[in-house]
């Protein structure tokens, strides 16, 4: 819908589209909508005197990019600049009411989601999914009222939109040989899941939190420097490491973190190398990447760069080294030829934001019932602290309780099936600790032979199925890493490639520092349960951007989408993987992949 309204707003001033890149212009828009947080008509107005300057009438993905480059990124920094002097200096009644702006644009981040009419001039109310529009009520009552019974909500009726979608089983995107497939499991009776690695690497019970020393989290973040310095400099066979204090009249390669010179989003101009400690002492220096021919940098990302820094006081970087990622886990050879897994992954919330009703899980443990998929991945938040009743505290029975009464309903109609299910928290469940890594659920018991069928893990988590090892996180770091991302590149790689080739190559799960507001990271049990072990043969990363599966670095990337979006349906993702052990290459065990709509 947002990139409709660009659309409209854009081609009532002569502007067009090339049929071919109708679909990568749409995405595009809505990317730089959702990134440079601004709203439809503010993009669409950039874009139409931009291309007037230009002297461009036809819309191409390659135009906006450099749209986004020249005109958006230059807005940015203006942008920074003017939050810059309002943080800083005497206060006086223009500087009061442009703080008071900034900060209006910081809260609406997700002002991207905007539903904005494609046929009307007139402004309509702001919806996304965390500010749905007023609650409708229908006078007949859903059969599938057992996930949410009225002693939970006052207004347990079933959400009008959702029940009316006509997209079920949509197949959104597609990936490997997916065409035609029927897809069908054995009901989890050959399959195999359990934690990867050592027992005692895995998060398996709560801790204790907010008894962080800063001391300690800075031996964290400053042995991950180092950790990682030490395999750039092993890759790329750097001979040694040089201060950033130290003025070098001739190029020199130094080690350290990315970072912004303050509390702006980070831009060309804002950029920072604070270095390790061996060789820097944890000093800082900004850089000037102007002469870098190509990058793609983020706060947090440990990186070697080699430059000149003349004066002591700035360094010029000339070329970038950027992490290497870790080898896949090579399985020892089967006895006999393994079988093919059908794994499914939904992630929540599952619930329609206008509806404290279950109706998008009864839907979706049909979908398990019909399938029978051997492995069903299940991503919070369950009790979403970001519905509606949940914040008003609408419901009569507790958030607990309502949780218990999900997770049975869950687990007791797909015995049938038999699958085997992976119950994954999220931030966002509003029982559970808030806390990253987050521990796994340990409010609902199971019985002995429910124990055998479901596992309870952390977020994040790393899973071996049979042989197949899969990296999963529930905590949306596409969105965080997006919005903090800057580029200058003329690669073929999109920015979610390029977050997901971070995310591997920096070997964490959440690798962006400092966090965003709303995740609390105790970095001690960052350090032990938050880094992949290995790179995973597939990685599953859900989000509210954009559902995709990509192949990065030999890693299968999915982000499956949400179950619900707003008041409507949303997407759930499913897998053939299948190991597969070879002496000369290493063969991708991910077979086929769909994300479909629920």
């Amino acid at each position: 819908m947002a990139a409709e309204a660009v659309l409209e707003e854009v081609k009532a001033f002569g502007l067009e589209v090339q049929e071919d890149e109708e679909a990568a212009v749409a995405e595009k828009l809505v990317e730089l909508c959702m990134l440079h947080r601004l709203k439809e008509t503010d993009v669409a107005d950039e874009l139409v005197a931009f291309a007037a300057g230009k002297k461009i009438f036809l819309l191409t993905a390659d135009f906006l990019n450099i749209f986004e480059h020249e005109a958006l990124n230059k807005r940015s920094a203006k942008s920074h600049k003017r939050k810059e002097n309002c943080y800083s200096g005497v206060r006086d009644i223009n500087t009061i009411q442009e703080l008071l702006d900034v900060e209006e644009e910081e809260e609406n981040l997700l002002d991207a989601y905007a539903i904005t009419p494609s046929k009307s001039s007139q402004k309509r109310a702001i919806t996304t999914p965390e500010n749905p529009r007023s609650k409708r009520t229908l006078s007949t009552r859903s059969p599938h009222l057992v996930f949410s019974p009225n002693s939970f909500s006052p207004s347990a009726t079933p959400s009008q939109k959702y029940s009316s979608r006509g997209n079920r089983g949509e197949v959104v995107t597609s990936f490997g040989s997916a065409q035609g497939t029927v897809w069908s499991g054995n009901g989890g009776m050959s399959t195999s899941a359990k934690l990867f690695g050592p027992a005692e690497d895995s998060l398996t019970k709560r801790y204790k939190f907010m008894f962080q020393k800063l001391l300690d989290n800075r031996e964290v973040l400053s042995y991950k420097i180092e950790e990682l310095g030490e395999a750039l400099k092993e890759h790329y066979q750097i001979e040694e490491f040089s201060s950033l204090n130290v003025p070098a009249q001739e190029p020199v390669a130094v080690l350290g973190q990315i970072g912004c010179d303050s509390n702006g989003k980070l831009n060309a101009r804002s950029v920072i190398l604070e270095g390790d400690r061996e060789h820097s002492s944890g000093g800082q220096i900004p850089v000037d990447v102007s002469e870098l021919v190509e990058y793609s940098l983020f706060p947090g990302q440990v990186v070697v760069m080699e430059g000149t820094n003349s004066t002591g006081g700035q360094l010029v970087a000339s070329k970038l080294y950027e992490g290497v990622p870790l080898p896949f886990h090579k399985p020892t050879s089967p006895t006999e030829e393994p079988e093919q897994q059908m794994v499914l992954v939904a992630c929540g919330p599952y619930t329609t934001s206008d509806s404290m009703t279950y109706d998008p899980i009864v839907d979706l443990i049909e979908v398990i019932n019909k399938s029978r998929p051997d492995i069903c991945i299940l991503l919070g938040p369950f009790v979403d602290a970001k519905h509606t009743q949940v914040e008003n505290y609408q419901l009569t029975a507790s958030f607990e309780d309502v949780f218990k009464v999900c997770m049975k309903s869950i687990i007791d109609n797909t015995k049938s099936a038999g699958s085997r299910l992976v119950i994954v928290p999220s931030l966002r469940d509003v029982h559970h600790d808030c806390i990253y890594p987050q521990p796994p659920f340990s409010c609902y018991e199971l019985s002995k032979e429910d124990k055998q069928r479901v596992l309870f893990v952390s977020d994040p988590c790393t899973l071996e199925i049979n042989g197949v090892v899969f990296g999963l996180t529930s905590t949306d770091l596409l969105f965080h890493m997006g919005a903090e991302e800057i580029s200058s590149s003329s690669s073929i790689l999109d920015r979610f490639s390029r977050i997901l080739k971070h995310v591997l190559t920096q070997r964490s799960y959440y690798p962006l520092y400092p966090p965003v507001e709303e995740i609390n990271i105790d970095y001690e049990n960052f350090y032990h349960h938050a880094h992949l072990p290995v790179t995973p043969d597939v990685l599953i990363t859900p989000s509210d951007l954009r559902y995709f599966i990509k192949d990065i670095l030999g890693c299968i990337c999915m982000n499956p989408g949400r179950l619900t979006k707003g008041q409507v349906g949303g997407t759930y993702g499913r897998l053939y993987v299948r190991q597969q052990v070879s002496r000369d290459e290493r063969k991708s065990p991910c077979i086929a992949a769909q994300v479909v709509r629920i």
